[in-house]
């Protein structure tokens, strides 16, 4: 973890409150290696816990008053009482994600009282690596820790946290951003089965890295094109007859397609064909098979911009860029929401440097920036450190 934060998010806390922390709690961003919207049609998902978190500095308090203070937005401060209506803050969309928590534990039936809390990350904004999933756990695991609620496991706060993302928020999302960073575990991928949130945990080859790469295109539909892609799959599983995509295979969705639209069918498609890939990613990355992993990687963003529709021409090029500089020996694949954000790749440690010049040389943004490239580590799931900031 990031030294620099801590100390940063602990000042935060000190000059907004005139205190010290009683304990500080981390959540890891993510990456998806593949299995990209599969989630919310209960399919496989293989995400890993990255080395960059929100990191929450919490005191409990004796009254229903919460107090927090965002250091990475200008310290900007929100209150409210938990004996009064949470309604939502139309100015300051981080607060709602922190209400949100608050509301579904309350209905959940929790005896909450009040707190303050100080909130610092080192996730880039906007860039698909999930830092609002982060913020929920790194809130949750804080009001977890303070008030004893024990009795909640990791599993626990990451269905707490997607339901305040999609009935607070707004955002109908699934639920693997919230599990893997909830349930983590270092130097792993997690294949996650969204269906029943049961999870394998899948070795990353030592001679394998993560690079991350913000392609600098901000994300600006990925809210409203998320909800309408849901949407489609619904009414591509409500043709077929089932509770969800996952439970279509591609002969059955092939012979029974008639009479759907084109465009739910290619989403469809989509949906059914990134299942098995992912399945057959995970088997690939636990045997170090990094050029098949390559292959499957390179088919799920050709899916994700032909049949999905959630790439943009930015993230094409960093994919071409980045793929011919890796060659046979890994892949590069679009991860996260879609319009914008960033590319993983998955390429021998010896590629790295390689695989950086050539995004310094060759890529910019459509507005002149160049890539932000992040080389990462699986890292484990949320926790609480102590005051002092060493681990419990």
């Amino acid at each position: 973890m990031n030294p620099a934060l801590l100390q940063r998010v602990v000042a935060t806390f000190g000059a907004a409150f005139d205190a010290a922390p009683t304990l500080i709690t981390r959540a890891p961003g993510r990456v998806n290696l593949i299995g990209e919207h599969t989630d919310y049609n209960d399919g496989f998902v293989l995400p890993c816990a990255i080395d960059y978190h929100t990191l929450v500095a919490a005191r409990a308090r004796d009254d229903p008053t919460v107090r927090v203070v965002a250091a990475d937005f200008a310290n900007a401060r929100d209150e409210f009482r938990l004996d009064q209506p949470i309604g939502h803050r139309m100015d300051d969309a981080w607060a709602n994600y922190v209400r949100g928590v608050f509301v579904m534990l309350q209905e959940r039936g929790l005896p909450l009282r009040g707190a303050d809390l100080a909130i610092a990350g080192d996730i880039p904004q906007g860039a698909g690596l999930s830092s609002s999933a982060s913020l929920e756990l790194a809130i949750g695991q804080a009001v977890k820790a303070l008030q004893g609620f024990d009795e909640l496991s990791a599993t626990d706060l990451a269905l707490i946290a997607q339901r305040a993302e999609n009935r607070f928020v707004g955002c109908n999302c699934g639920i693997m951003d919230q599990l893997i960073s909830a349930r983590g575990k270092q130097g792993h991928a997690l294949l996650i089965d969204c269906r029943s949130l049961q999870a394998t945990a899948v070795h990353l080859p030592d001679n394998v890295a993560v690079m991350i790469v913000h392609s600098r295109v901000r994300r600006g539909l990925v809210d409203s094109e998320y909800n309408l892609r849901r949407q489609q799959c619904e009414a591509a599983a409500r043709h077929y007859g089932v509770k969800a995509l996952r439970d279509v295979d591609l002969p059955t969705l092939l012979a029974r397609s008639a009479g759907l639209d084109p465009v739910v069918f290619r989403r469809a498609r989509h949906i059914v064909t990134e299942n098995q890939r992912t399945l057959d990613a995970a088997q690939a990355l636990a045997r170090n098979e990094l050029p098949r992993l390559g292959v499957l990687m390179a088919q799920s963003h050709s899916s994700m911009r032909d049949d999905f529709g959630i790439t943009v021409p930015a993230i094409d090029r960093l994919v071409e860029i980045l793929q011919a500089s890796i060659g046979a020996h890994g892949g590069a694949r679009m991860t996260g929401g879609g319009f914008g954000g960033c590319v993983v790749a998955l390429l021998p440690e010896a590629s790295v440097a390689a695989a950086r010049d050539a995004v310094a040389r060759h890529y910019r943004s459509p507005d002149g920036e160049s890539g932000g490239v992040h080389v990462c580590h699986a890292a484990s799931g949320v926790e609480t450190l102590n005051s002092a900031g060493a681990w419990p």
